[in-house]
């Protein structure tokens, strides 16, 4: 049976420990496949997560466990402790590139064509936005047969420039909340004034810069991951 997220979709436990495995086999293959231990460590990460989570071992076992019922994950008897591999392309019936682009909408959420092919940096080295996004529409335009669409491209949020893709494992989108959500966002600054609110050209240059700061931020957390160090906190900037 092909994997259908409207009938049987994934919880968000289960989404965020599937997601997890699939950034470490691509980010640390020499510490993969994982024990729950170090499966606990990346599914609780304060950096590149959206939301932030905190699960407890017990939550991460039976999310596994249910994942390992749908033949998503595989687990693998050592000598001391069992680790823990994904089944995610073959399971879900995607090729490579389009698991890399969902595992990083369930870590991360709604993100721009652009903004994936940044964060997929050291997932897949996708040639240019245009690769990303003939994958992205693959996985929008999946046939029924299939199990149906994989991705939704939500409406454009105000005062963004492109719009955002969401996977649809865990279900359908909330779309309204969603684009109110980012309503909200983009129209209340710290204090939660909406001075700029009505200027395209401030709204523009906002969305752009945030845009550097979230590249910037996912650059430094992968050199901090590779040397072993805490990625400082937004404050300490």
């Amino acid at each position: 049976m092909p994997f259908d997220p409207k009938t049987a979709p994934l919880t968000a436990e289960e989404a965020r420990v599937l997601a997890t495995l699939l950034e470490k086999s691509r980010t640390v293959p020499d510490s993969y496949p994982l024990t729950l231990n170090s499966l606990a460590s990346g599914c609780n990460q304060k950096t590149s997560r959206d939301p932030v989570m905190q699960l407890g071992e017990a939550q991460i076992q039976e999310a596994l466990d249910n994942l390992r019922r749908r033949s998503l994950v595989t687990e693998i008897g050592g000598a001391r402790t069992s680790r823990w591999e994904h089944n995610f392309p073959r399971g879900v019936g995607v090729p490579d590139q389009s698991a890399a682009l969902l595992g990083l909408l369930m870590l991360r959420g709604p993100q721009t064509a652009g903004e994936l092919r940044i964060n997929s940096e050291r997932w897949h080295r996708f040639a240019d936005i245009s690769s990303v996004e003939a994958f992205l529409d693959e996985l929008q335009s999946r046939s029924e047969e299939k199990g149906g669409p994989l991705v939704v491209l939500l409406p454009r949020a105000p005062g963004a420039r492109e719009q955002r893709w969401a996977h649809l494992l865990c279900g359908a989108v909330d779309v309204a909340a969603l684009a109110a959500a980012s309503a909200g966002g983009a129209s209340a600054g710290p204090s939660g004034s909406h001075a700029a609110a009505g200027d395209p050209a401030v709204n523009e240059r906002i969305a752009a810069l945030e845009t550097e700061v979230a590249q910037l931020r996912s650059a430094l957390a992968q050199v901090c991951e590779q040397l072993g160090i805490a990625t400082p906190a937004a404050k300490d900037f």
